[in-house]
């Protein structure tokens, strides 16, 4: 069994939906991280950058010992690997796959988390780093609606976790006030992607306990902000 530490974020769901499209049984463990339990002591020895996701594979092997695994996009990746799913073998394919979840994940991820801090959550507006994060993030789907031209996937024809990586940050667009029409072929990706039923129960895992406003709880912004 594995056990999946979460909190709804485009990050946690990246996880999330990777599981239901493995089809691999998880159990849910709820990290508020409005209160501070990411920075717990148990928490930590999963999780040492006090972040979630995180997993616990608690049965890797037969009788081999449970493997901790943080950052979500290592935790794409081990999971790939463990079910032979969404990661091809051909070298040029899994080459493509890996560059676009890196690029998430050093790129499109920080950039629409930055430009979402000073958007939504900052305590003050600050019009520089407003401007200069949604001119990032513009560019980057700029870069990734070139990319799905004549694509189906992000990585080619295959459906991958590259396109799991970045679906969950994509559907924040709305919330950033970014005019997904803008960009014909990611839009067109994304409304498929949004019809397939493993990554709909994925994305719907802790929906429920969205806090649109915590910059209103000085606690939760303590534990979110560092304030």
């Amino acid at each position: 069994m594995i056990d999946l530490y979460f909190a709804p974020t485009p990050n946690g769901w990246k996880t999330s939906v990777m599981l239901e499209e493995c089809g691999l049984p998880y159990r849910l463990q709820m990290v508020d991280i409005f209160k501070g339990e990411q920075f717990e002591e148990d928490f930590l020895k999963i999780s040492p950058n006090n972040k979630i996701p995180a997993l616990l594979d608690n049965s890797p092997d037969p009788g081999n010992e449970p493997i901790a695994v943080f950052e979500s996009g290592a935790i794409l990746l081990y999971l790939a690997e463990k079910t032979g799913k969404f990661l091809p073998a051909e070298a040029q394919q899994k080459k493509s796959v890996l560059e676009w979840l890196f690029w998430q994940v050093s790129a499109l991820g920080p950039m629409m988390g930055q430009y979402g801090h000073f958007k939504l959550y900052a305590p003050q507006p600050i019009e520089y780093a407003i401007n200069r994060y949604r001119r990032e993030v513009l560019r980057l789907f700029d870069i990734l609606d070139k990319r799905l031209h004549g694509a189906e996937y992000v990585a080619g024809n295959l459906y991958s976790i590259a396109d799991i990586a970045i679906f969950p940050w994509v559907q924040t667009y709305k919330a950033q006030g970014i005019e997904l029409v803008e960009f014909e072929s990611l839009k067109g990706w994304y409304d498929q992607l949004k019809k397939r039923p493993a990554l709909r129960r994925g994305m719907a895992v802790g929906r429920d306990l969205i806090v649109r406003k915590p910059q209103q709880d000085p606690d939760a912004n303590k534990f979110l902000f560092g304030n």
